[in-house]
């Protein structure tokens, strides 16, 4: 296993580009099955989460022609619906969450699909049953083999209908949207997901022929088509990277630019990071941020402690919530961190506490961090990453922390962040892959 030995303490400076968004690529590349016709894809991250659905749809028999570093042409015209029963495929679709999002266009196209239960983070239970009841309300039948942790669905015909979500989940909104464009009649989707990610897969859904109104509202509504054609997409820049890179600057009072940032497809995410004093300034597409010795945490208007929570869309969102967290160890002032959505996110801050942060771990969803405006530095030490999300943020305070720093099982960074320690060099991080 890889390791990360990183020498905190070094100020920073200059211009970092964020990759294409992760969360966007494994609904948007899934896509690519509901048609035989080419799709170009643009600004795909390099990423290992990426790579390993790319691989799995050649193995499905898609057609991959990579045009460049992050371009790609799809093919999806001569699918073997033979491997999905394989061995092989239950071994790598159990390695991805994101394989999940291959059932809805399968469904779509060819009546059947089939999916191992998918890995991903260790962050709590990530329940599918909003994927399966949207499912079932256009018509499918599913079963679960819980000897073998498979499941298998089937529909003769997917019949558009009226659904009101249990949750406004991103991924079982779009994996329903896939589903929906090829089935017969209307489909309205209440309680949807609005993220941009949704959007850009609506947006790319309609210039493959599909029609679906009320994009970037929580009501969807699908008419059905009977053929969906190809198109060229190009995907967002990563919103949990520009995050993580304002947090980073922060951190190590660095004077770091941000490049094609997407700025109005990031919501509430500056003004987040606003609350917690960081300076930040918009310049045409970019984020600057200048180099802060302190940065004070605002309080609420009755004068009470901040309190930062993550919610659906436009809300925070849960992947910056650790971010935010590590930020605040060194801000003057105090927050709670409330994170709703996942029950084991928050365990990572046993190393910031090793590290000397202030923190007190309410229980599973809380934490109150109490900032010393860097009285008390950070100290490097060992630990390892748990997951994408948590790993980002160690990496953050060991590059901000005073000493030697090693973070094992980088393996989870790299499933979310391409070439992350040569972008960090570029910009004079002490960072050594070993």
């Amino acid at each position: 296993m890889d390791t990360f030995e990183i020498r905190g303490g070094v100020k920073l400076k200059g211009e970092i580009t964020p990759q294409g968004a992760k969360n966007e690529a494994l609904q948007i590349i899934s896509a690519v099955l509901l048609t035989d016709q080419e799709v170009t894809i643009s600004n795909i991250p390099d990423i290992v989460d990426v790579n390993k659905l790319i691989d799995l749809l050649q193995d499905m028999g898609v057609k991959v022609d990579r045009k460049s570093k992050d371009t790609y042409v799809f093919k999806a015209d001569e699918i073997n619906l033979e491997y999905f029963k394989s061995d092989a495929f239950k071994k790598k679709g159990s390695a991805l969450r994101g394989s999940v999002m291959i059932v809805g266009p399968l469904l779509a196209r060819f009546k059947r699909a089939y999916i191992p239960r998918p890995g991903g983070d260790k962050i709590g239970r990530r329940r599918l049953d909003t994927h399966f009841l949207g499912f079932q309300k256009l018509g499918a039948k599913f079963n679960y083999d819980s000897k073998d942790s498979f499941f298998s669905v089937d529909a003769t015909e997917l019949t558009g209908t009226y659904m009101l979500l249990d949750e406004a989940s991103v991924t079982g909104t779009a994996n329903i949207l896939m589903a929906a464009v090829l089935a017969k009649g209307t489909t309205t989707i209440y309680n949807a997901a609005c993220e941009p990610y949704i959007q850009q897969l609506c947006k790319m859904l309609n210039s493959m022929g599909a029609k679906i109104t009320g994009i970037g509202s929580n009501l969807l509504t699908v008419e059905g088509v009977t053929y969906l054609g190809g198109c060229s997409h190009r995907m967002l820049p990563d919103m949990i990277e520009i995050g993580s890179f304002i947090g980073l600057a922060a951190m190590t009072q660095s004077e770091i630019t941000i490049k094609n940032v997407g700025y109005e497809h990031l919501g509430v995410i500056p003004e987040v990071f606003k609350k917690l004093g960081i300076k930040l300034e918009r310049r045409g597409d970019d984020i600057y941020i200048p180099s802060q010795e302190i940065y004070e945490i605002e309080t609420f208007i009755d004068g009470s402690i901040l309190t930062i929570s993550d919610a659906p869309w436009p809300g925070f969102t849960p992947d910056l919530l650790s971010i935010v967290l590590v930020v605040a160890t060194q801000a003057k002032g105090s927050v709670l961190i409330h994170q709703k959505m996942f029950e084991s996110r928050l365990f990572f801050v046993d190393k910031l506490i090793d590290m000397g942060a202030q923190i007190i771990l309410c229980d599973p969803h809380r934490a109150n961090i109490i900032g010393l405006a860097r009285k008390n530095p950070l100290r490097g030490i060992a630990m390892t990453s748990p997951d994408i999300r948590a790993g980002v943020s160690l990496l953050i305070a060991a590059l901000s922390a005073e000493g030697k720093s090693t973070i094992s099982n980088i393996e989870q960074i790299d499933r979310g962040y391409q070439d992350i320690e040569q972008r960090l060099k570029a910009i004079g991080a002490d960072i050594t892959r070993c």
